[in-house]
């Protein structure tokens, strides 16, 4: 792959090749966190709190899988619901073969071509983790997420990658209650004696 192309990759993008399919749809979140189009739920959970489209109308256009995650939020949900939720899975799945098809990634085994390590490589050595996050633009914030994950989220956005569980196995929204599937009857059974 050309230099052209590398250079021409987004960061949801950059994000799969690294990470997988968490590690993009963090980047979508945080592009539409920057927005304010989702913010913070309970538990750490994540919803929408307006339009994907923001408030400026200089913003540039959002890729199908900001959209469609943003689409998936109607209702509040962590991490692992967000990423089991049909439209998003099918829209990580195009993304996957729009990078099979690039050849950055192979179908198998899984993982990454000699051109996709080549690529995260070149783009690491031109973009260093950044100490802090005082004077990046916005760009900049989502392509060092892309290329470094949880050590740049806690670095740049500490506290929305807490409360959103950005970090770590993250929130949910389903009751997760202790349930004894046994029949707890102490080792009797239905016609013992």
């Amino acid at each position: 792959m050309d230099s052209d192309a590398t250079n021409r990759l987004a960061p949801h993008e950059i994000a799969f090749l690294r990470g997988g399919r968490r590690a993009a749809a963090t980047v979508a979140v945080l592009a539409l966190q920057a927005r304010g189009a989702i913010g913070p739920g309970r538990g750490g959970t994540m919803r929408t709190t307006g339009p994907a489209h923001g408030a400026g109308t200089d913003l540039p256009a959002l890729p199908q899988l900001t959209k469609t995650v943003h689409a998936a939020l109607y209702r509040p949900a962590g991490m692992r619901q967000l990423l089991d939720r049909e439209p998003v899975a099918l829209a990580l799945i195009d993304l996957r073969f729009e990078l099979t098809v690039a050849g950055l990634l192979r179908v198998f085994p899984p993982g990454r071509t000699r051109a996709g390590r080549r690529t995260l490589r070149d783009l690491r050595d031109r973009h260093p983790l950044p100490a802090t996050g005082r004077g990046l633009s916005f760009d900049d914030r989502l392509l060092a997420v892309a290329l470094y994950g949880d050590r740049a989220l806690t670095r740049l956005v500490p506290r929305f990658a807490r409360e959103a569980g950005l970090l770590g196995r993250g929130g949910t929204t389903e009751r997760e209650l202790p349930q004894s599937w046994g029949g707890g009857s102490g080792g009797f059974s239905c016609g013992s004696v």
